[in-house]
Formats: C-alpha cells, structure tokens, sequence
C-alpha cells in the first residue's frame, strides 16, 4: 500500500511545488507529440489539419503530463477530492483538447493505407459513439462504485491503468461527440448533443451515490491518509459533489460549444439533425415555397433552408397553421 502520511497539509506553496518526473508519462508524450507532428508534416500542404488543432493536441498531452507530474498526482492518494480533479481532468479536459487536434485524420492523410486503415472495421467500431458511451460509463461507474479504488491503492500498476483507461475512454466518447474527423461518418449535431447529455447519466450516478454516503466507501484507499486531511466519509462526499457539478457543466459546456459551432457555420447546420429528418424538412419547405405558384411542388432539396425564400415559406405555414 501507497503511504501518504508523510505528505505536508496541503496549501498553495505545496500545491505549486509538488512535483515528480513521471518519466514513463514523460516518455509517453513525447513520442506521442513527435509522432503526431512527423505525421502531419508528411502530409505536406496537402494537410487539412489547421494549426490551432496542432496546438491544441499538444496542449492536450502538456497538460496531461502536468496533471501527472503535479501536486494533483501527488495528493491524489491522499485526498479523494483530489483524486476526483484527476479523473475529471484525464477524462474530460484532457481528451477534449486531443479529440480537437484531429489525430485520426493526421494518421490518415500520410498516404492510401493509412486512410483504409483509419476507415477499417475494428476503427469504426472503437470510435463509433456507442462504443465510446459504453466505455465511458463502465470507467467511471466501475472505478468508482466497486472495490477498484481500494485494489489500486495496492498496486501502482494498477494506479497507472486506471490513469491511462481515463483518457482513452474520453477520448474514444469525444471522439463521437465532438470530433469532426473526415474518415468516418459524422454523427448528427442534434446527436452529439443527446450523446453529451447522456454522459452526464454515469456522472450524475457516481456523484449522487458518492454525495449521500454516509459511509466511508474506500476504507483501503482511505487507510493511508494523513492526519491533516478530512474526514474520510466528508472527502468522499465532497469528491462526489465535484463529479455531479463538474463533470455535468463539462458537458453542458461541450454541448453549447457545438451549439454555437453549429449556429456560426451554414455547413455544419445542414448537419444539424441528419440526412433523414433533413430530407422531410426541405421536402416541407419545398412544397410550402410551391403554394401560390403556378410551378408546381419543388423538388424536394432544391429549397436552400437557409434561404429568404425557405423562411418565407416557413412564416407561411405558421401563418396558416395560426389562423386553424
């Protein structure tokens, strides 16, 4: 077992002093980083991947080897709060900054294998938002509603898995919600914004659960805190709160990002509800834009719904609809 004992009361100057090397986590980035920029240097002019998405991807891997490396890391044995800090960050910020960089199309554009590869089966499959969901919810209910938290307070190994399983489980689930990587199909906006509402579900879970105990939930974890630190059963609760509140207004704020994402551009608004619902729409407004004329019904998509004439033809049917 970890002991953390020893560990001084925590405050600002510890919290900003606090730092260990991490070098597998050090190592990791780098080759990820060096990777990611060889990649995208292959691809030439060629590259559709714009530089604020470089530097968001390697922004995502400096600030999860800061999270690592830092007091965060350092106090997250200790003080089940902080731990929590670690699990938002790692699942939620972390990923989000990595999806934005667009490594899958990076890998993709190097050549015609890699973009088979990149739209291959077993690719789909993980990156589908199902999968992502699925795996989200089993990291974050099972790490924290079951005996993990004290088995990995036993074993680093197990520490370090859990670290890394939060970030690919994030990863893979903002990969669906917010990733608009051109090598597979894209989810509807209304979509990504069901699928963010649904990751607030095992959010809200844990941190209720964590919230109303009155119980100390980890007693192995526990063992090993120092005496300046809260009450076990009040550090568990508090770590719950900071789930429900943090991790729900994480995705809040993802989801009117893509709203406004969406308002801002005419092309990711034909996206907005899918090619289904899309189609009856502007086969609506197509026959609505046709009353009055003596052209006949228009082809349905041939009315642009974003059009003067589109509107019109809407205000029309509200009109008639007011008057019934």
């Amino acid at each position: 077992m970890h002991d953390h004992g020893s560990l001084p009361a925590l405050g600002w100057s510890e919290f900003l002093t606090t730092w260990s090397l991490q070098p597998g986590w050090l190592l990791a980035v780098v080759i990820l980083g060096a990777g990611y920029l060889t990649l995208r240097n292959a691809a030439g002019a060629a590259s559709t991947v714009k530089g604020w998405r470089v530097a968001s991807f390697l922004t995502g891997l400096g600030l999860m080897y800061v999270v690592v490396a830092s007091a965060i890391n350092g106090y997250a044995m200790a003080l089940a709060w902080m731990h929590m800090v670690l699990h938002l960050t790692l699942i939620m910020v972390v990923p989000t900054l990595l999806v934005l960089g667009h490594p899958l199309t990076v890998i993709a554009e190097t050549g015609p294998r890699a973009e088979r590869a990149m739209r291959s089966l077993p690719v789909t499959i993980l990156v589908h938002p199902a999968t992502g969901m699925l795996l989200y919810s089993l990291v974050i209910i099972g790490t924290h509603l079951s005996g993990f938290m004290d088995s990995m307070a036993q074993s680093t190994p197990l520490m370090v898995g859990e670290q890394i399983a939060y970030v690919v489980a994030g990863f893979l689930f903002l990969t669906g919600a917010i990733g608009e990587e051109k090598v597979r199909p894209d989810l509807p906006y209304l979509g990504r914004i069901s699928l963010l509402v649904l990751g607030m579900v095992p959010d809200t879970i844990v941190g209720i659960v964590m919230l109303q105990t009155e119980r100390n939930l980890y007693p192995v974890y526990s063992a090993a805190r120092p005496d300046w630190a809260l009450d076990a059963v009040r550090d568990i609760q508090t770590a719950g709160g900071l789930m429900w509140a943090a991790g729900d207004a994480g995705m809040m704020f993802l989801a009117i990002g893509l709203v406004i994402a969406v308002v801002s551009s005419p092309e990711r608004r034909t996206k907005m509800t899918g090619r289904f619902l899309d189609g009856v729409r502007s086969a609506r407004l197509a026959e609505e834009s046709a009353r009055g004329t003596t052209e006949g019904p228009a082809e349905p998509g041939s009315v642009d719904p974003d059009s003067d004439e589109a509107l019109d033809a809407y205000n029309a049917m509200l009109a008639r609809m007011n008057q019934q």
